[in-house]
């Protein structure tokens, strides 16, 4: 095939029908992706990339910030990228996610620059917007763009996105049927939490596991988590991933422009207000009168504010886990002085361990953890050659378990123990819940090591699963039977917290899981009886002062009118 015949191939083949998601008709911008791909070693080994690309201004910054995931040829082949789920963009392929251009269209050079400038949300690709000078990241744009000579030959194709016409209650109905009309559902659940029953089989377009997107968390989104944002990207899609354009199902009438919009505007009410949860260094225990929450869904946590507490993938230590599927937890806590109860909320794709997501269990695994840390950790089977020497793991099943870690005394000032699991010297206490099994308080002598402490403080757990999320409360006596190994909770005092997490079927147990640095909880004291009656009495007595001297002030003019 000449050189130039190849572009001619490719022009042909994305004018074939096509339909929308879920139609009968194979949609022409994945066909589009597909003759990419495959064309994409041919034309590299035909093709070489230019000699200038060796001289571009681009080239020396890309080799120090990017090559290490990137790799130095651009073929996401850094030694960084076996640690990353979603793996890092492959630049020879010319597929790009965030674009204004068609599905398998080439994005513009302010499409590629927005990702250098704000990087890719939800993935290990950071925004260098505040770290590269303007300069830097523009001769980005251009070294990335000389990796592939796709962009020699094809030119980009705008879409025009028309005014966005704000989020009415009607609009969000019609959106919430274009979720069911389009089959949203099947990848990202009833509720939107990534947990459908497509879950646990996607792939990229290169035959990586992919998990659907969470709608939940809408500041974890690519591209931007605004319903415009939205918006574009069902027009565009995402290429090179199981979310195809919605343009199509426009083009054949499945839906029209005002549903479109409708379902940007729905999938934007799945999250939370605002851009993104605010942290906050100090979670505070409210003190309530009358009766504590009786479970997770108990209408009292809804007048009580929850703190988001974000995590991320346990590797300090091996096993570590650069895959973590829990994102963070919403924590919320009440008290009356005698007992204390957590109320803690977050996203799971699966009751743990749930038979449809073994297999994403095992590829997960075997995608992500190291083979000599796997063999050393887990029991091996003879069976395909997806392990070494013809070994596969044997991926154990695993519960999802969330561990929330204390000192055993309330230590003076700011102080906080070591990070994970405390360590031999100075020992965490902990509760630990799991979906297969009672709650537990335990002592942790550092990672991996939890020894369950006798019964007797009074732990209690309760827990609901439901569409893709665990809510779970833990409650216990504010005082500890066992002074020596648990901590017993007072008011009016920071206390350290943290958080460690697992999903069963993600391949997580042990070291392998998701967790927090230190916060602090901080159990509010009675409201003293002053602060009702001394407003009160200021008010009375603000009040008599002014009667009495506008009385007096009164009497003296009527005294000097001769009155």
């Amino acid at each position: 095939m000449s050189r130039w015949a190849m572009p001619r191939l490719h022009a042909t083949m994305t004018r074939e029908a096509t339909g929308p998601c879920g139609s009968r008709a194979t949609p022409v911008p994945r066909l589009r992706a597909v003759f990419r791909i495959g064309a994409v070693s041919l034309c590299a080994a035909l093709w070489p990339a230019p000699a200038s690309a060796q001289d571009h201004p681009g080239k020396a910054t890309y080799d120090k910030w990017c090559a290490g995931c990137h790799g130095e040829d651009g073929k996401a082949d850094g030694p960084g990228a076996d640690h990353m789920l979603p793996r890092p963009r492959n630049f020879v392929q010319a597929q790009y996610q965030i674009r204004t251009t068609a599905s398998g269209s080439l994005p513009t050079d302010a499409d590629i620059l927005r990702v250098i400038d704000e990087g890719m949300p939800g993935t290990a690709m950071p925004g260098w917007k505040n770290s590269l000078s303007d300069r830097e990241r523009r001769d980005l744009v251009g070294y990335l763009k000389a990796f592939s000579r796709f962009f020699e030959t094809d030119k980009p194709q705008l879409v025009e996105f028309p005014k966005a016409p704000g989020g009415s209650d009607a609009l969000v109905t019609q959106g919430r049927d274009a979720y069911q009309t389009l089959q949203c559902f099947k990848c990202h659940g009833d509720a939107g939490r990534g947990d459908g029953p497509s879950a646990p089989t996607q792939k990229d377009g290169n035959n990586w596991p992919v998990r659907p997107a969470d709608l939940s968390q809408n500041w974890l989104f690519n591209g931007g988590g605004t319903a415009e944002d939205i918006y574009q990207r069902f027009r565009t899609g995402l290429d090179g991933t199981p979310m195809p354009t919605f343009s199509d199902a426009l083009d054949a009438g499945v839906v029209n422009e005002e549903q479109l919009w409708g379902l940007a505007y729905y999938v934007r009410s799945m999250a939370p207000a605002g851009e993104q949860p605010t942290v906050r260094e100090v979670i505070e225990a409210k003190r309530v009168e009358g009766s504590l929450p009786a479970s997770p869904d108990d209408s009292v946590w809804s007048a009580i504010e929850p703190s988001w507490v974000p995590l991320v993938g346990q590797i300090i230590v091996k096993p570590r886990w650069f895959s973590p599927a829990v994102t963070g937890v919403w924590v919320q806590a009440v008290h009356d002085g005698t007992d204390l109860v957590m109320r803690l909320v977050w996203d799971d794709r699966s009751n743990s361990p749930d038979p449809l997501w073994s297999e994403w269990r095992n590829r997960v695994t075997e995608v992500m953890q190291p083979k000599e840390d796997a063999l050393a950790a887990a029991p091996v089977e003879s069976g395909p050659a997806a392990g070494e020497a013809g070994q596969t793991l044997a991926v154990p099943e695993s519960p999802d378990a969330i561990a929330v870690w204390f000192p055993r005394k309330i230590p003076s000032g700011m102080e906080r123990p070591y990070f994970f699991m405390g360590n031999t010297r100075e020992p965490v206490y902990l509760w630990h819940w799991q979906s297969r099994g009672p709650a537990q308080e335990m002592l942790g002598r550092g990672p991996g090591s939890m020894d369950p402490l006798p019964a007797g403080n009074g732990l209690a757990a309760q827990s609901v699963f439901d569409r893709g999320q665990w809510r779970v409360t833990l409650r216990r006596p504010l005082a500890a039977t066992d002074s020596t190994n648990a901590l017993s909770f007072a008011s009016g005092q920071p206390i350290p917290v943290a958080f460690f997490a697992w999903d069963g079927d993600n391949g997580e147990h042990d070291t392998k899981g998701a967790l927090s640095t230190w916060y602090f909880v901080y159990l509010g004291e009675p409201t003293p009886k002053s602060v009702y009656t001394t407003p009160l009495i200021a008010t009375l007595l603000t009040a008599g002062l002014g009667f009495f001297f506008v009385g007096r002030a009164q009497r003296r003019e009527r005294e000097r009118n001769g009155g």
